[in-house]
Order: structure tokens, then C-alpha cells, then sequence
């Protein structure tokens, strides 16, 4: 699988601003009981550092934008594989920003590869949009039959606390997850803030200024289905069927989206260890 149709190195059209680029690949492998590091590749502005994980739990990778943000033209692309039987999570060293773009969209894109028996929990923080911000991020995964994957990518729109509003921008989410050679979930989100008062219409998010949305492929899936519903209360919904949940949560600001989502989290990673960087 290509890095989800993202070329850091083909600029994009346009004036030659500079711009950042950057692309990162981790793989992991068995060693016994126990998952290590297989190989790690890193490039431009995307790096990827290992923290020592706790005791018996699976390794933890934390990727950095050392560029501290992106803007319009701005392109990312990481690549995971597990190797069979492996167990790790993947996260975010911060809430990416996304700052004011003055052409193009600012592109991430994920590849993951999940071999047989293998579970991977992919774990990002939020992407903070200002104003005027364009992004476009896309997540393609491809899993063995009996591989598990727990997803979430999620949005905070404007700093509440700063008062900050978005009259203009572009946010694009597109999921494409396979298993087994199936296509299993496919989402497409479109934000567009060319029309007037969008996260208040109640089609939308009415009024929420923070969203996310949660995948888990799981054979135990359905099984987990009250548990995430209890889990989220009134801040989002969830649904289960042939082997996948996924939850919808909108909420007034990131601080919230955080309180509501962090146990929906922990009821489809029972006994994990939960990424220490997201309570910092």
C-alpha cells in the first residue's frame, strides 16, 4: 500500500513558498511473547520516537511534526505494518495545528498494515483547525481476516477558551479500512465553511465546536457495543455490526471531546496502556 496517495516529495502546484514535507514508516515484529521494533524510517519534517512503554505492555510510538504545525501545501504521510502477533499503539506527540492556509490544503495521510493476530491501537490527538485552515487526511488500512484495529481521528474547531470562530476553511476526513481483502468501512466527511453558520446547523454538529470519530474492527465487536454506549453518555452514539463499532462524539470544545472520548477508548482497550502523552 502506497503512503494513502501522498507524495511529500512532488510539490505542490502553485507559488514557490516554502513548504513542509515530511514521511515516516515504523514496523513492528515478534519476538516471542513480546513485540519489538522491526524498522523505522523517517524523513523531513515527520519523526518517530519509542518512550519506554510500562511493564508487559505493547510498545508505544509517538510521531512529531517538528515543523510545529501545517498550512496549506503542507504534506505528511506515515506508514505502520505489524508483522503477525504483534501489539502496539501509535500516537501523537501533540493536537497537530492547522493553521491559515493561502492556497492548497494541508494533506496527512496513513497507511496501516496489519498482519494475522495482530492489534494495533492508532491513537492521534486532536487536529486544531484556525481559521481559514485547509486539511485534507486520509486513512487507509489494510488488516488480515483475523487482525484488530482500534481508530479514532478527531477535530477541534477554533479555541474555545480564545474565542476563536471559523467563517472560512475546508476540512476533509476519508476513511478506507479492508480485512481480509474486504472492504469492511468507508467514510467520507466533508466540512465546507463556504456556506454560512455550518457547525450551528443541526444537520451538522449544532453547534458543537469539536468532533471525532471512533473505529474498532474487532471479532468482539458487538460485544463492546453497551459498554461504548454507557461509556459516551449523551456525547455521541455508536453502532455495531459483522464485526466492527463505530462512534460518532461531538462536543462544546476540545476539553470535552477529551472527557467524553477517553472512556469510550478504554472500553475497546481493556488491560492497555493508554498513551501517558494524551494526559499531559
Amino acid at each position: 500500500m502506497p503512503f494513502a496517495a501522498i507524495s511529500p516529495s512532488d510539490p505542490a502546484p502553485g507559488p514557490r513558498l516554502q513548504r513542509t514535507y515530511g514521511r515516516a514508516a515504523i514496523a513492528f515484529k515478534a519476538d516471542g511473547a513480546r513485540t519489538r521494533l522491526d524498522r523505522l524510517f523517517q524523513e523531513g519534517a515527520a519523526k518517530i520516537r519509542l518512550p519506554r512503554a510500562p511493564a508487559g505492555a505493547p510498545p508505544q510510538a509517538v510521531l512529531i511534526n517538528t515543523a510545529g504545525g501545517l498550512t496549506g501545501g503542507d504534506r505528511l504521510a506515515y506508514e505502520v505494518a505489524l508483522r503477525a502477533g504483534c501489539r502496539a499503539t501509535l500516537t501523537t506527540q501533540a493536537c497537530e495545528k492547522i493553521y491559515r492556509a493561502s492556497g492548497g490544503e494541508a494533506e496527512i495521510g496513513t497507511a496501516l498494515r496489519l498482519a494475522a493476530g495482530s492489534r494495533l491501537d492508532w491513537l492521534p490527538q486532536e487536529a486544531i483547525l484556525f481559521d481559514g485552515a485547509r486539511l485534507s487526511r486520509r486513512l487507509d488500512a489494510e488488516l488480515a481476516a483475523d487482525a484488530s484495529l482500534l481508530a479514532v481521528e478527531a477535530a477541534v474547531f477554533g479555541r474555545h477558551a480564545m474565542g476563536e470562530e471559523i467563517g472560512r476553511g475546508l476540512l476533509r476526513d476519508r476513511w478506507r479500512i479492508r480485512r481480509g481483502g474486504e472492504l469492511i468501512f468507508a467514510d467520507d466527511l466533508r466540512l465546507d465553511w463556504s456556506e454560512a453558520d455550518l457547525l450551528r446547523r443541526p444537520a451538522v454538529l449544532d453547534g458543537a465546536r469539536a468532533a471525532a470519530t471512533v473505529l474498532y474492527v474487532g471479532e468482539d465487536a458487538e460485544a463492546r457495543l453497551e459498554d461504548v454506549r454507557s461509556a459516551l453518555g449523551g456525547a455521541g452514539a455508536a453502532s455495531a455490526w459483522r464485526g466492527k463499532l463505530v462512534a460518532r462524539i461531538a462536543a462544546e470544545d476540545g476539553a470535552s471531546l477529551r472527557r467524553a472520548l477517553l472512556p469510550a477508548l478504554a472500553r475497546l482497550a481493556p488491560g492497555a496502556a493508554f498513551p501517558r502523552i494524551w494526559h499531559v
